[in-house]
């Protein structure tokens, strides 16, 4: 695990290049440009992640005024995929054979990178992955690098600290729902194996289909089993249902921890919506603006992202998916300078035996291109009032349970004593 003073040390240093000045060369405008293509979900049911954009465009900004990469700029090219996995194929055909480009950076999530995948292998290409867990264990492919903290062994090892929790706060019984979808059903199956590792009983296991919007039977069924622990494995649409009907039905005395792997609870618009219902929730999130995490460098990143937000009506907050769009461009920036060329073996190889400073922490990669350091947080609504975004800007609303060397709390437990804020 990476340490308080080591994360600060690695982020402050990284936050020099974020107030690089402008410099603008003819030679660096008059040069052929380096192209990196990838999809954004601007429409459909994942245009919540569309905000990758403007994490890709600040680093592109960034480096383009610190003098592109190997004397030539960057230019993105991206395609809206609609959130649908149908488009990637062709968007990443296009990409390589029509408009040529020299890097690749995958989908958001695991849905949407799984098609990408068997493409870059059959073509031996470069591809930084956004967010898909587990992307490259089926694959394995060796020019694969993760921009996401998910660690190694990510199936089963990211929401290991749910389960620590609950095995701190003495669960032996746990209840596990999922989304019948990729990223959820990956979710549950690592809790379930977990649960086992730990000798926890699976008192209840349910799967639903990910459209469903009355969580009623289920929650009275999980309350009939009287776990101690409730892992829940939600996508967006979901995770507001349950939380809703969370509050109408409850979920017994008998629970400690609630939550584990809830996405969209990390989007401002979400949080806004639901608002005190979250409290006593322990969830996934890979930065919140705790004291253990802030620096220099996501402070001046989200600083230049807020306005851009508000402009572009984007996610308010911007702390889950933009600071890593950034980082997967940082990546790309170290393997070609580091390996000064744009040959992917080359890159890749400088990648496997270098660290990459980045804003969100330093990465150092596995044979499957995955961080060898897991720094996943499960973190605890507290104290929320009202709907206001802004209280999520404030340290004390988000807080940090796991990883121990970033911890800002406790586990407050049982869950409906949590529930009170």
């Amino acid at each position: 695990m990476i340490s308080r003073r080591r994360f600060s040390k690695i982020a402050a240093g990284t936050g020099l290049a974020l107030a690089a000045p402008a410099l603008s060369t003819s030679s660096l405008a008059q040069a052929q440009p380096i192209k990196i293509g990838t999809s954004i979900s601007l429409t459909g049911p994942l245009s919540g992640t569309k905000n990758a954009l403007t994490g890709y465009q600040l680093w592109r900004d960034d480096v383009n005024a610190a003098g592109g990469l190997l004397g030539r700029p960057v230019e993105l090219v991206t395609y809206d995929d609609q959130s649908s996995p149908a488009q990637i194929p062709a968007i990443y055909s296009k990409l390589v054979d029509v408009d040529r480009v020299d890097l690749l950076i995958s989908p958001y999530g695991a849905v949407l990178s799984a098609p990408v995948m068997p493409f870059v292998k059959q073509r031996d290409l470069f591809l930084v992955g956004m967010f898909a867990l587990a992307g490259n264990d089926t694959v394995r492919h060796d020019k694969y690098f993760h921009a996401c903290p998910w660690g190694p062994n990510s199936q089963v090892n990211w929401a290991r600290g749910f389960f620590d929790l609950a095995r701190a706060a003495g669960c032996t019984k746990v209840a596990i729902m999922s989304a019948d979808i990729e990223f959820a059903k990956i979710s549950a199956a690592g809790g379930k194996a977990i649960s086992e590792e730990y000798r926890m009983s699976v008192v209840y296991d349910q799967s639903y289909p990910p459209n469903q919007t009355d969580f009623s039977a289920i929650l009275r069924n999980i309350r009939a089993a009287q776990p101690e622990a409730v892992f829940v494995c939600s996508y967006p649409p979901d995770s507001t249902a349950l939380i809703r009907g969370l509050s109408e039905v409850g979920i017994g005395d008998s629970v400690k921890i609630f939550g584990g792997s809830m996405i969209g609870l990390q989007y401002a618009s979400l949080l806004a919506n639901i608002g005190p219902a979250l409290n006593g929730i322990v969830n996934l999130h890979l930065y919140v603006p705790e004291p253990t995490m802030r620096n220099p460098a996501i402070d001046g990143f989200l600083a230049r992202y807020e306005p851009l937000a508000r402009a572009q009506q984007l996610d308010a907050l911007g702390h889950y998916v933009p600071p890593f769009c950034y980082a997967a461009g940082q990546i790309i920036e170290a393997g070609v300078k580091g390996a000064n060329t744009l040959n992917h073996a080359q890159i890749s190889r400088y990648l496997h035996a270098n660290p990459v400073q980045t804003i969100v922490g330093r990465a150092t990669f596995n044979e499957l291109g995955d961080w060898t350091e897991k720094r996943v947080l499960m973190v605890q609504f507290r104290g929320i009032r009202g709907r206001d975004v802004e209280q999520f800007r404030q340290p004390g609303r988000q807080v940090i349970l796991d990883p121990p060397p970033l911890r800002t709390g406790e586990l407050v437990a049982p869950f409906g004593a949590a529930r009170s804020g």
